[in-house]
């Protein structure tokens, strides 16, 4: 969701470092650029897998990453009376500081076992955020994203890197205060760390803990508004100096001697209990996010002549003389999301600025994103400032999202050698359970790239764009959501969104249009997206228990809009709050469509209309016929009322408002949807949507509905035709699908990877017959297409579908249904019955 400012493998580091060799920059303006000392071997920091312990630490202390992170918290059982009251652990924090002020801490203990524990269950959360150690390894980091009222913690199973003995327990904890994204709730500096059970106790935060405020860090880039003149509230980059870091912190043989005991704040308060909660705790829901080991694919340009250096493949050290500067361009290959790792050594007083970038600039056009030769590369960035020591890794505190990342390196007295560089790529651990092949592979292309930019925009939350925002707005998370029931099969942060939307009502009745969100920002028609968002759920999952405690958040936002209605229109009227609808050339800067605020807009009229319709639906399924037919009864009102207003006999079209200056895609897009136009008139209505260039065209956002109007009027033959935008995209050198056709400000949004729910949904044409995917419709739209084939997941099992055209007549249709699932095929105009196991036909 885009606001103006008027956003591998698994790690295996415990390769061969013996006989590591180092490349010198000998000069910067000579063809002699590199020597080779001899027998130069940095040592590298211990794998879980293996590898000896070494004296390294850092900012990130990212010494182990094999199966890092891997495990997940939210199918852990959990001690009952954690449940039901307070904690016995308390709330702590660091004495004599600002409790709301930026700040990064450092807490540890150490407890003493008398055997190596078979389980040994924590529940950990901080706020803002935290990184957890057991015995210098890296074990978690969160809490998941929530808000006051759904404060989530962890709940770890650490017993695998516990010993018999002394153990030492640590985590960083940081606060951005004023400085953290939008997308972070803050109460104050806090950490805790709850044992499950009896054994479990020792180490619960109390004053037992030793907590130290780390001053190496300060707050950068915090201008990226101004300088990429486009809303970015991800929060600031981090300027760190070695010298003055806790170097080993979390290492068992530190000394923390001179640290302060912590203070105590308070008792954790789980959900339903206290009485002047400052968090209120739940479990997290979600998995852990992993991280995978994530080589750069090549240097791009540097102002040394270094070639593709092995630097890359951390086979080679880098090293960079006394009193130089110079700027290296790496080149990911593609856009990630990811911890970025440098590892350094000597340099005393050297600083290395490292610049995040999705593409390159030319005097404000990005152009090809493959391109960067008389590009500038602008973006977010982070500073390290080198001691003279040995192996310091940096790592940023949060995640980086990148295609192009730029070393900016200035020396001092001493030179500097960068021993490696690296990404630790991160987010959801959706795993790929569909596929789609045709005789078309371009289409191939555009399913990879789709599926990296869904998963890019999935992290604790789905997230409109990883680089600019990283915030969850109802309309994208729709979209996200069908693609990962679609493409995964897994719901858990789709459930999560319904319940961070239905956390985030207003007094009014709406849902905010993105949640988590510590600024207020209520966009109606995305509150109708929440609606639509919960009947997906009904007709792909089964889990009404699930669903139905959401049904008094439907009512509260239908109650507004009714109240909104113009009776004498039977359309709605004026109307508060910002109303988005496409970010599309003839609607107003922000997005908002004519009448929205002045009354009698047909394109939010006509979506009212759809989501009562989707409603209806809702109510019936849950018993409540009452409501489901005062539902269908005011859907068809405003669809009559509005093409009574609106519609213009001699365009054939409807207008954006009654006083028909304004035509866009969307009026008549939504109202074939809202069933507003008679069903067999739809296919002439959208035939003249998509031919007549003069209305006010859908962007990648609402080509989705665009799509959506098409099947509805029985022409979804037509969608494989208009996939054009999708390959102009991957051949401007994207490798996400951006937020709008150039110019464009996020290259990764994923409300444009809708071509994989689609080349499933309509393409192969599987959609749920009935509630639940009790049963299926498959109803295949190849267009040109002559072969096709696609799986995907659903609560009964997996579906697959083959299509084979040998003429514009005949095909070979093969249909794969689970056991118990039956359903219908619909070919050439005609049903026919779908049984479990493979049916074959020659149509």
């Amino acid at each position: 969701m885009k606001r103006f400012f008027t956003q591998v493998r698994k790690a295996e580091l415990c390769r061969g470092w013996k006989g590591l060799q180092v490349l010198v920059v000998m000069s910067l303006f000579s063809n002699s650029l590199f020597a080779q000392p001899a027998d130069v071997s940095p040592a590298l920091p211990g794998s879980m897998t293996g590898g000896s312990e070494q004296n390294f630490a850092s900012p990130g202390s990212a010494t182990q990453h094999s199966e890092l992170y891997q495990g997940t918290s939210g199918a852990t059982e959990i001690n009952p009376a954690l449940l039901k009251k307070a904690w016995p652990a308390k709330w702590i924090t660091c004495p004599d500081v600002n409790q709301r002020a930026y700040g990064i801490y450092h807490f540890r203990k150490k407890i003493t076992l008398a055997t190596k524990p078979d389980k040994f269950l924590l529940h950990i959360s901080a706020d803002n955020r935290y990184r957890f150690f057991v015995n210098g390894k890296p074990v978690c980091f969160g809490p998941a994203r929530g808000d006051f009222y759904n404060w989530y913690y962890e709940s770890i199973d650490v017993s695998k890197y516990l010993k018999a003995g002394e153990n030492t327990l640590a985590a960083v904890v940081w606060n951005m205060a004023e400085l953290a994204s939008v997308a972070q709730f803050s109460n104050q500096t806090a950490f805790v760390v709850q044992g499950d059970g009896e054994k479990e106790k020792i180490a619960n935060t109390d004053k037992s803990w030793k907590v130290y405020q780390n001053t190496s860090y300060h707050p950068v880039s915090l201008d990226n508004m101004e300088r990429l003149q486009s809303y970015m509230v991800i929060g600031p980059g981090d300027y760190v100096k070695a010298s003055k870091y806790p170097w080993n912190w979390e290492k068992p043989a530190y000394n923390d001697l001179q640290w302060k005991a912590a203070e105590p704040i308070t008792s954790p308060e789980p959900m339903g209990s206290g009485t002047d909660n400052r968090w209120t705790m739940v479990p997290r829901s979600i998995p852990l996010m992993p991280e995978n080991l994530q080589r750069f694919d090549k240097i791009r340009r540097s102002t040394a002549a270094l070639g593709q250096s092995d630097i890359l493949q951390g086979k080679k050290a880098l090293v960079i003389p006394a009193g130089k500067k110079v700027s290296i361009l790496l080149d990911q290959g593609f856009n990630t999301v990811a911890y970025p790792e440098i590892i350094l050594s000597q340099g005393k007083g050297a600083k290395v600025k490292l610049t995040y970038a999705e593409t390159l600039f030319k005097n404000g056009v990005k152009g090809n994103r493959d391109e960067v030769e008389g590009k500038t590369l602008i973006g977010n960035y982070d500073i390290f400032e080198m001691d003279g020591s040995s192996q310091r890794l940096f790592r940023p505190l949060w995640q980086r999202t990148y295609r192009y990342l730029q070393l900016d390196i200035t020396t001092a007295g001493q030179s500097l050698t960068i021993n490696d560089i690296y990404g630790m790529a991160t987010g959801y651990p959706f795993e790929e359970n569909a596929s789609f092949t045709s005789n078309d592979p371009s289409l191939k292309a555009i399913w990879n790239v789709g599926w990296r930019t869904a998963k890019l925009c999935a992290g604790e939350t789905y997230y409109d764009c990883p680089y600019y925002e990283q915030l969850q707005y109802e309309g994208d998370t729709r979209i996200q959501a069908l693609i990962s029931l679609y493409v995964s099969g897994d719901d858990r942060l789709m459930r999560k969104a319904i319940n961070d939307f239905y956390n985030s009502r207003v007094p009014e009745g709406l849902t905010q249009g993105r949640y988590p969100s510590n600024r207020i920002q209520v966009i109606p028609p995305f509150s109708l997206y929440w609606i639509s968002m919960l009947h997906d759920y009904m007709m792909l999952k089964n889990d009404n228990v699930f669903l139905k405690k959401y049904m008094i958040g439907v009512d509260g936002i239908l109650n507004w809009y009714k109240n909104q209605i113009d009776t004498e229109k039977n359309m709605l009227g004026p109307m508060e709050w910002w109303h988005f609808t496409d970010w599309s050339k003839g609607f107003t800067g922000m997005g908002v469509p004519p009448g929205a605020e002045d009354g009698n807009s047909s394109i939010l009229s006509l979506q009212y209309a759809y989501t009562l319709k989707q409603a209806a639906d809702l109510y019936k399924h849950f018993g409540q016929q009452g409501k489901a037919d005062e539902c269908t009864e005011l859907a068809k009102s405003i669809g009559k009322g509005t093409l009574k207003h609106c519609y213009d006999p001699a365009r054939g079209l409807v207008a954006d408002s009654p006083e028909k200056t304004s035509f866009s895609q969307h009026a008549n897009i939504m109202a074939v949807l809202s069933d507003a136009i008679d069903p067999e008139e739809a296919p002439k209505l959208m035939s003249e949507v998509l031919k007549d260039n003069t209305l006010i065209q859908a962007t990648f956002y609402y080509r989705f509905y665009l799509n959506q109007a098409l099947k509805h009027a029985d022409m979804g033959n037509l969608y494989y035709g208009r996939l054009d935008p999708w390959r102009d995209m991957l051949k401007a050198g994207l490798t996400t699908f951006a937020e709008n056709p150039d110019p464009s400000r996020s290259d990764c949004h994923a409300w444009s990877a809708s071509p994989n729910y689609d080349f499933l949904a309509t393409i192969c044409g599987i959609t749920p017959l009935t509630a639940g995917f009790e049963t299926v419709q498959v109803k295949p739209e190849l267009g040109e297409l002559t072969e096709v084939s696609g799986r995907m997941p659903s609560p009964k099992g997996e579906i697959a579908v083959s299509v084979s055209k040998s003429n514009r007549k005949d095909a070979d249709i093969t249909v794969k249904l689970p056991a118990e699932m039956k359903g219908e095929l619909i070919w050439g105009g005609k049903k026919i019955p779908l049984n479990a196991g493979e049916n074959h036909f020659n149509l």
